[in-house]
């Protein structure tokens, strides 16, 4: 099912406002967001999300993944590989059509800090093992769709 063609797609938004600047962008993407969408605010449980929103949606938007590691990542109490693993298993289970969001972050130089290191490299990791099960994969570069898959 394509996104365009969906009656009712959902979308599940990882951002949190936790500052201004952040407050101003989620606002611009709710005002640029097609009406018929069904948003889904989940930080850290699009796991969750997927599976409910499943179940009445042809078509689910999740934007977006490297926000949700970085959300994962920061939070002490969750366990990153319980995480993955959950997203990965909702990722395979629905019947809709799921179109994740990412971001490439190995592209540039290496991080001067452990943190930012290991988040681009777990980045890296998840956004592989996601372009593995999915059907196709696009690289956005300078507003071209890339099909890489």
């Amino acid at each position: 099912m394509a996104l365009e063609k969906a009656e009712r797609p959902a979308f599940i938004a990882t951002a949190e406002a936790l500052d201004d600047e952040m407050r101003e962008r989620i606002a611009r993407h709710r005002e640029e967001r097609d009406s018929r969408f069904e948003a889904v605010e989940a930080p850290v449980e699009v796991a969750g999300a997927l599976r409910r929103l499943a179940a009445k949606h042809e078509a689910i938007v999740v934007d977006c993944l490297t926000l949700w590691l970085s959300n994962v990542m920061l939070r002490e109490s969750l366990n990153l590989d319980v995480e993955r693993e959950a997203l990965m298993d909702a990722l395979t289970a629905p019947p809709a059509t799921v179109i994740v969001v990412s971001n490439e972050v190995g592209c540039g130089i290496v991080p001067e800090n452990a943190l930012a290191r290991r988040f681009r490299d777990e980045a890296g990791r998840l956004n592989a093992r996601i372009a593995a099960i999915s059907d196709e994969a696009y690289w956005m570069v300078f507003g071209c769709a890339l099909r890489v898959k």
